[in-house]
């Protein structure tokens, strides 16, 4: 906060160097343009635009559309029309106009200059700008399109689902990377660059000059919590991806919370919770958790067929029969083949001729797998066997000691900004002896519905709750990447609710007769005007 406030108070002494003089010309007094918000107020005022464009000066991501325009209109303001002018003081960063300040002489003030944009050009161009402005604040505080790129929630959410992602059920979450493109994640299409300003050197954290424009984490009000079993997008906690979509980066990269890859998973465990996993299954304080009839569960089943197949996509089309869609992988290790299925798809496709067994794969309780949370010596766990394990609670405090440590050093170090160090046997947080620790935020369990392809929490461990986006709540497309013609598209999936009971329901046909009723209407009341 208090780079953030030096670096406001550096911002506004370069405004008033680089402005003062023209607010003279415009008929105001120079010491007008020192104070904060006051002189935006103004400046509406002198290049006559609405005072509310102050509003999209204050939001994060927005202010960079908008501020370029203000620059334009002030030059114009002082009879600076020219394609030329305009090219220089979006280039110079605005700074052109420090040098007009000092060249007040040669200008003049047009009061009431014409606001309405030459030519169709210029129309075209305004209104693809604010187009931009509105697209943005949506996407950003109301409601996200996101796609299903992967298979860790088949088959409740499939490969292919495109879904809308609402901000304001927990509340929509302030950007915290104020200089980024929009309406993208961490890297531009197609460039495959970076996208946000952020020094990704973790070792520059806390040193680098374009850290600090960083934002600390903010919230709008929300309306509703997180509840278990909830499927929820968030940021990977534990990302070190260069983009979401290159898995092998030459390097770990250091990203801020708002640029760490997104994710969907089902929130298996809420703040409180003491959570485990006994054979695959989820268990709340001792309790098997009871799923939603929409909630679909896969799981490893190693495969053996009869006879020898001609070719992997000849064997992987008897299985796709039985919506067995995840492919056919290979153990190095047992030499075995298997697959990803629910239950329901097992017990029919053992019927099949040409399959001779469908056996459960899964690990014993006690063997120790390190790619597992808290990847520690002393936790014999794997992803079928795991914890129990305490889910934090914001205000809740524990007894902190050398066993547990392994489970609750990420959040005290990394997701609550502490310093943590341990000297023989006792521990010591920023430099003080400590025997418990409280929450600074809630924490969450996330995980997959297919259990056995899914990288989760079981691998990463908690996600705190400034890692949330938002809550899934209508399918608007699904693609099949197998069907074909009209199959493309899996019509049943349509725009459906994610959550709910029973199997999803299409609402397509409302919304096609309301399109329809819309375009008679329009129709209608076009002809009626003519008359």
């Amino acid at each position: 906060m208090t780079k953030l406030f030096l670096l406001f108070v550096i911002v506004q002494c370069i405004y008033f160097i680089g402005t003062f003089k023209l607010y003279v010309k415009a008929g105001r007094k120079a010491w007008e343009a020192l104070i904060p918000i006051y002189n935006t107020m103004l400046l509406m005022q002198i290049i006559n635009r609405p005072k509310w464009w102050l509003f999209l000066l204050l939001i994060p991501i927005i202010n960079l559309i908008i501020l370029p325009v203000i620059w334009v209109e002030t030059i114009r303001s002082f009879g600076k029309n020219k394609t030329t002018d305009t090219f220089i003081v979006i280039l110079s960063l605005g700074f052109y106009i420090l040098y007009l300040n000092y060249n007040t002489n040669k200008l003049i003030y047009i009061k009431d200059r014409d606001l309405k944009p030459k030519g169709t050009l210029g129309e075209t161009i305004s209104s693809l700008l604010f187009a931009v402005i509105v697209a943005t604040i949506v996407h950003t505080y109301i409601i996200q399109p996101f796609t299903i790129p992967s298979s860790s929630m088949e088959k409740s959410l499939l490969v292919g689902d495109f879904l809308f992602v609402s901000k304001f059920h927990y509340g929509a979450r302030i950007p915290m990377t104020t200089i980024a493109l929009p309406m993208v994640h961490d890297s531009i299409p197609f460039l495959k660059s970076k996208s946000y300003l952020f020094s990704d050197d973790i070792s520059k954290k806390e040193t680098s000059i374009i850290n600090m424009f960083q934002l600390p984490y903010l919230r709008l009000p929300g309306f509703q919590k997180i509840e278990r079993n909830d499927i929820v997008v968030f940021n990977q906690p534990a990302d070190t991806l260069r983009d979401m979509d290159n898995f092998s980066p030459d390097r770990n990269y250091y990203k801020p919370i708002d640029k760490k890859t997104n994710l969907v998973k089902r929130c298996v465990g809420i703040p409180g919770d003491s959570l485990e996993v006994r054979n695959g299954y989820v268990f709340i304080d001792g309790k098997q958790t009871k799923l939603s009839e929409r909630t679909k569960l896969q799981f490893s089943y190693i495969v053996k067929f009869k006879g020898q197949f001609l070719s992997y996509e000849e064997a992987c089309n008897i299985l796709k029969l039985y919506d067995i869609t995840d492919g056919i992988a290979f153990d190095y290790n047992s030499k075995e083949y298997f697959v990803q299925a629910t239950e329901e798809a097992i017990t029919n496709a053992r019927n099949n001729p040409y399959i001779q067994s469908l056996e459960l794969r899964k690990k014993n309780k006690g063997d120790q797998d390190f790619k597992v949370f808290p990847h520690n010596m002393n936790y014999n766990w794997n992803a079928d066997f795991f914890g129990p394990i305490y889910i934090p609670e914001k205000g809740k405090t524990i007894d902190i000691n050398l066993k547990i440590l392994p489970l609750y050093k990420r959040i005290i170090t990394e997701y609550e900004g502490h310093q943590l160090s341990v000297r023989g046997n006792q521990i010591f947080i920023d430099n003080r002896h400590a025997t418990s620790y409280t929450f600074k935020q809630d924490y969450y369990w996330m995980m997959g519905d297919n259990r056995d392809n899914s990288i989760d929490a079981r691998f990463w461990g908690f996600v705190p709750f400034d890692h949330v986006i938002g809550k899934p709540i209508f399918i608007w497309l699904c693609w099949n990447t197998d069907g074909k013609g009209i199959n493309k598209i899996r019509w049943n999936r349509m725009f459906t609710t994610v959550a709910g009971e029973g199997e999803p329901r299409s609402y397509l046909i409302y919304f096609v007769i309301t399109v329809i009723i819309y375009l008679v209407y329009n129709k209608y009341m076009k002809g009626k005007n003519v008359r």
